[in-house]
């Protein structure tokens, strides 16, 4: 990793955050999560060991011999905004990037305690300047924030799911908390988004950058509008049977679907706390031992909450109306339901069936 005591101004002028904690961009139910395992005594060292299964070091030598490192010689464009988000976002030591032929859009971090950036060619062709500063910082983030906890966390699971699957209830207990891993690391790729709008500080090349993992680079063919009305559709999905489809799509999913994304990125944008933080106003690192897990418990909770109330999805709204004591809610279902049988033409619910799209990625894909 390249030392950055002495510091290097970014190439555009951009709001920089001295002792920024990662709190600040944190997604309420990641924060949550993180939180808690930083509290627990040891827990780094027994991860790390148990993470023996990829050794960090292999992984290092790996990319050094597959991959190009970026430096002031190559890809120096690269190497300067990996040096300019550790910049803004006042990271001391920088992550060495690499860049590597590979035709998938992909971007990635790994390790723990040096954590390396991993870019593909199919990436950098396809991004322009803005847009790759946006996904370079996505990745700081990950970095700054630990999130390879949850990878290494879903890795150790995962295979000792395999070698306990002859047990019913153990796999089932296992499953349920690789589950509940993939929801944490949906919430950690909000986060992640959040930590390169700020590194970049441009909405609009944040927003253009996750469009393009979902159609490519045909940029003129796309407008940032409509694929927020897109978002707002797939929001609102059909009817109670879309719901439970698109949250069947969504559980194997190690990422939030490209148009969720944006939704969420640009209401953070416009948030108060997005505007508290450009002002300056925003948690330090010297506060986060003082930071209570039932205090992120109880935020994590009021995100998901708020998350309901806003959500123009039937499934979020049967969940309100069992809140609020409705007692409508049976025969809401029952209409649903009947109505599922009657006619070919119907409402039109059909138009929404199918908006849950492909995947967006897999592994640790930007």
């Amino acid at each position: 990793m390249t030392d950055m005591t002495k510091g290097s101004a970014p190439s555009r002028r951009r709001q920089r955050f001295p002792e920024i904690s990662t709190r600040a961009w944190e997604h309420p139910a990641d924060r949550s999560g993180l939180v808690a395992l930083r509290k627990l005594s040891g827990f780094d060292d027994i991860l790390k060991k148990l993470a023996g299964l990829v050794s960090e070091r292999s992984v290092r030598l790996l990319f050094l011999a597959t991959a190009v490192k970026t430096s002031e010689r190559q890809f120096p464009e690269l190497y300067d905004m990996v040096r300019d988000a550790a910049y803004v976002l006042d990271l001391e030591k920088v992550p060495d990037l690499y860049v590597s032929q590979d035709p998938k859009v992909n971007a990635y971090c790994i390790g723990m305690d040096n954590p390396v950036i991993v870019v593909t060619t199919g990436l950098v062709e396809l991004m322009d300047e803005e847009e790759l500063r946006a996904v370079i910082g996505h990745e700081v983030g990950h970095a700054m924030s630990g999130h390879a906890v949850y990878q290494t966390m879903l890795l150790i699971l995962t295979n000792l799911a395999a070698r306990i699957g002859w047990i019913p209830l153990g796999n089932l207990a296992i499953t349920a908390l690789i589950t509940a891993l993939k929801e944490w690391f949906r919430k950690a790729e909000l986060s992640s988004d959040r930590a390169g709008l700020l590194a970049g500080q441009d909405l609009q090349a944040s927003m253009r950058s996750l469009m393009k993992l979902a159609g490519g680079a045909h940029m003129a063919e796309m407008n940032v509008d409509a694929f927020l009305e897109q978002a707002a559709e797939y929001d609102k999905a059909g009817d109670l049977r879309d719901s439970v489809l698109k949250l069947l799509q969504v559980l194997p999913q190690s990422h939030p679907f490209a148009v969720v994304r944006v939704a969420q990125l640009k209401r953070w944008a416009e948030s108060e706390e997005y505007r508290s933080i450009m002002a300056g106003a925003y948690p330090r690192r010297g506060d986060d031992p003082d930071t209570t897990v039932g205090s992120q418990w109880r935020a994590a909770a009021e995100s998901y909450s708020q998350s309901v109330k806003e959500s123009k999805d039937p499934l979020m709204g049967l969940l309100r109306d069992l809140g609020n004591g409705v007692g409508t809610v049976g025969g809401k279902l029952r209409d649903t339901f009947a109505g599922a049988g009657r006619g070919n033409g119907g409402n039109g619910g059909s138009s929404n069936g199918s908006s849950g799209g492909g995947k967006e990625g897999d592994g640790a894909r930007d």
